[in-house]
């Protein structure tokens, strides 16, 4: 059990795996052949797993993070030995040997536990002195002017790829753009970088692609100049403008402090971060927050939380159109509470939210919407959710139609109405999580 007295189930620590490759190990330690000194108490499980080596392993969650500590030498959190000994304790009905936990665990938990020892380890110890706000202020009017100096010549360069024509990109390669978002990186401007990036794969890749290249190619000179005329935008759009260029919103507003639905968590990966998303809903306050993680190339986040499980603790919002993105508070454990899918609504309604989302934020790709009393169906394009009543429907996009999450949709539904949790954007819909009319209170990972 953990400190609120919740034992996850399997489908929750599965969730927490960082890749396909460790939810099979960890499957594969998930009984209680390799494991010894197994226990559990005061919101925290451990044992000993026996590797190939003489000494086994000794691994102990916190499942109030949770947070994970393992002997072994993976870089991936949480390693197969932290779901082994989770989905054993998941499976197992007795606390397997005790609530006492022994000396290596009980002084990790005490000093992952402390006040002080958990600012000590946000803040790398306590040696650094204060922040010098002269110092950050100079600072940030460089690295303005350098991305000032990004965008002007990014303008340029969209501006001669229109006179050269369009239909010559596809014969320049790929080549140019990654020069062009190398000198973003330069300007410290990661966000125009990525956009240039996602400009350089458009060309050749499918019918229609000139059009989708002219569309995208205005948005990003959209961006550009959004940021050269920051100071007479909005707040909240300036403060857009900024995140979206690459820096760093700043928190705004009191935490809000709510039980915490885990909706869903994926992982997106490029050559360079690991960016691990987490949607949860407010059961009281009926807000969608956005918990965002960074791994560097190869390496999974730190924060996992497992989808399907009520949380309770603060969120604060960053600045910025939607206030969406959020960040824990200090404690955030789980909760014994009955689980409901967040209120949904028709399709129309999930389209007219995103639209109003848009007005404030034109780079968005996606917005978080919760469909109630939908059908997964084919159609001449591929699989769509549409209204029982047939009113209206939505294309799923291309990656969720690839997923086996598609079919865990399909079995869950039927041919019945059921609810589905997701992103909605210009491309489609794509599923995240799904809830039958027969069982409610279980939410279905979809990714």
């Amino acid at each position: 059990m953990n400190a609120m007295g919740v034992r996850w189930t399997s489908e929750q620590v599965l969730a927490l795996a960082p890749d396909d490759a460790s939810r099979r190990a960890g499957g594969r330690l998930g009984t209680a052949g390799p494991w010894s000194g197994r226990g559990s108490g005061d919101g925290a499980v451990w044992g000993l797993c026996k590797g190939s080596g003489r000494v086994p392993y000794r691994t102990v969650v916190d499942t109030t993070g949770p947070a994970y500590l393992c002997e072994c030498p993976s870089r991936k959190l949480p390693c197969k030995h932290a779901l082994g000994l989770l989905l054993l304790h998941a499976a197992d009905g007795s606390e397997g040997g005790g609530t006492t936990a022994p000396d290596w665990a009980g002084r990790w938990l005490a000093a992952r536990r402390a006040p002080d020892g958990g600012a000590d380890r946000r803040t790398g110890g306590g040696g650094a002195g204060p922040a010098d706000p002269e110092a950050a202020r100079r600072r940030a009017e460089r690295r303005a002017a350098r991305i000032t100096s990004g965008a002007e010549e990014l303008e340029q360069r969209l501006a001669d790829l229109l006179r050269g024509g369009l239909a010559a990109a596809e014969q320049r390669g790929y080549g140019l753009w990654e020069e062009t978002a190398a000198r973003m990186v330069d300007a410290q401007a990661p966000g125009l970088a990525g956009r240039v990036r996602e400009l350089g794969a458009i060309p050749g890749s499918g019918p229609g692609w000139p059009v989708r290249l002219l569309e995208e190619s205005a948005l990003t000179r959209l961006l550009g100049r959004a940021w050269l005329a920051a100071d007479r935008l909005p707040g909240p759009l300036a403060t857009t403008v900024r995140t979206r260029v690459g820096l760093t919103a700043p928190l705004d507003g009191a935490p809000v402090r709510d039980h915490w639905l885990v909706l869903a968590q994926y992982d997106a990966a490029d050559a360079r971060l690991t960016t691990r998303r987490i949607w949860l809903h407010g059961t009281a306050s009926g807000r969608t927050a956005l918990l965002l993680s960074f791994g560097a190339a190869g390496r999974a986040p730190r924060l996992a939380l497992p989808v399907g499980a009520v949380l309770d603790g603060e969120l604060t919002p960053h600045a910025g159109a939607g206030q969406l993105r959020a960040e824990p508070g200090e404690e955030f454990a789980p909760v014994d509470v009955p689980v409901a899918p967040p209120p949904g609504g028709p399709v129309g309604a999930a389209l007219n939210s995103y639209g109003r989302a848009l007005r404030e934020d034109p780079w968005l790709d996606s917005w978080p919407a919760t469909l109630s009393g939908v059908v997964p169906a084919r159609a001449g394009y591929g699989w769509q959710l549409a209204d029982a009543d047939g009113r209206e429907a939505l294309p799923l996009t291309a990656s969720a139609q690839s997923r086996p999450g598609l079919w865990r949709l399909v079995a869950l539904s039927g041919g019945a109405p059921v609810t589905v949790f997701g992103e909605c954007g210009h491309r489609g819909f794509t599923p995240l999580a799904a809830w039958s009319p027969e069982t409610p209170g279980e939410t279905v990972p979809l990714i």
